[in-house]
């Protein structure tokens, strides 16, 4: 744990006994959800959203962009697919050689997950393998498809998956034809085909999410007050707002970079509204009359900044921080600043979902904890069930 983020007062120690004895820890679980029960949760249910191609309204592929993972029971899916569909997608099955529908299809467009419908290989990778089964030469895009080792039946194949719901779509061998030279063995029952000029039907939500970039101190404790928020799909702690085009912890918390701890929002903008996040973000995250820090921890990494990625954002954010002005709901100047978004840096693994993995981590529990738990109190109505 670096200096600047140990509590080392008399005045900082007494408020962590404080904390500590008032049993915050206790109300974190309680205001941030199950997280006790995470363990129990199927393993594809804990890394949350994946990063895939998909199709706007107007029929456009587009990405990648930040969709979230689908997990359902059993019961789940077998309420919403065909008794084949839910041997094949969900229990790792193989229709016959020969008998899929869609072997012989030579109509263009785009083959998708069944189950969820995720696009996953185009007509023009289609080709005619002699084996029985529909066979393409590539994906439609590389994180569309999940590629895993399967060990069944006494030999080593590499299985297949939709990357976003993980049903089995088949396997993928090294005899394809050029230029890959790969041959992705599917079932039909895996799939739907969707023709050419009816694409805009698989338009997906994720082609319309949107993200906002705010540094408010700490990306622990800004993070942890969005994650909750329905509507958010992802929160990524990184840095912003640098000089030059790549950071790290060390470099940005001793101040070498002027970048600025960040945090980047992924959310739906028919869920919650961008104005809704900045409301959280200037009455929840952190203070944003303190100029380049937030409590005990100082200088311009720390700062108060909303990184606009359009004139869009930041007329709107214009007008947000002149509302609050007018309002006089704080009794100090805002010192949050607008700065373009130039870049974006992910931080290090081990600062990403740190408050959730690291609840008793000292300031966690003396600055963040507090926070979430005004979250709820405040705006519970907003949290996810």
């Amino acid at each position: 744990m670096k200096p600047i983020r140990i509590l080392t007062t008399i005045a900082g120690l007494a408020l962590i006994v404080f904390l500590v004895q008032a049993g915050l820890r206790q109300g974190w679980f309680d205001s941030y959800g199950a997280f006790a029960e995470e363990s129990s949760m199927p393993e594809n249910a804990k890394s949350g959203v994946v990063q895939v191609h998909v199709f706007n309204k107007d029929g456009e592929l587009v990405g990648p962009v930040k969709s979230s993972k689908v997990v359902k029971t059993d019961e789940e899916w077998m309420e919403l697919l065909t008794p084949e569909q839910f041997k094949i997608l969900r229990k790792e099955g193989t229709e016959r050689a020969f008998c899929g529908t869609l072997l012989d299809n030579k109509k263009e467009g785009v083959y998708a997950c069944a189950a969820c419908k995720l696009p996953l290989y185009t007509s023009d990778a289609k080709f005619n393998s002699g084996t029985g089964w529909p066979s393409f030469f590539q994906t439609i895009s590389p994180g569309n498809v999940a590629e895993l080792v399967d060990n069944s039946y006494g030999m080593t194949r590499t299985e297949i998956e939709c990357a976003r719901c993980n049903s089995h779509l088949g396997h993928v061998f090294d005899d394809g034809p050029a230029p890959t030279g790969m041959r992705h063995c599917l079932n039909s029952e895996s799939l739907i085909f969707t023709e050419s000029d009816k694409l805009a039907e698989l338009a997906d939500p994720a082609s319309e999410l949107a993200t906002l970039v705010l540094a408010g101190g700490c990306f622990w404790c800004t993070e942890a007050v969005f994650e909750p928020v329905e509507g958010v799909v992802d929160v990524v702690s990184g840095y912003a707002g640098g000089l030059k085009d790549s950071a790290s912890y060390y470099e940005v918390s001793a101040g070498q970079t002027k970048h600025a701890e960040v945090i980047q929002i992924t959310y739906d903008p028919n869920t919650v509204s961008f104005d809704k996040l900045l409301e959280l973000f200037f009455h929840v995250a952190h203070d944003p009359t303190q100029l380049n820090r937030q409590g005990n921890d100082v200088g311009t990494q720390y700062r108060s900044a909303i990184f606009y990625a359009d004139d869009e954002q930041k007329q709107a954010a214009e007008a947000y921080i002149k509302q609050l002005e007018e309002s006089g709901k704080f009794d100090k100047p805002i010192a949050t600043i607008l700065e373009p978004l130039t870049g974006f840096y992910t931080a290090e693994q081990d600062h990403q979902d740190f408050v959730r993995l690291n609840p008793d981590q000292p300031y966690v529990r003396a600055v963040a904890l507090p926070k979430v738990k005004k979250l709820k109190k405040d705006y519970g109505e907003l949290l996810k069930d």
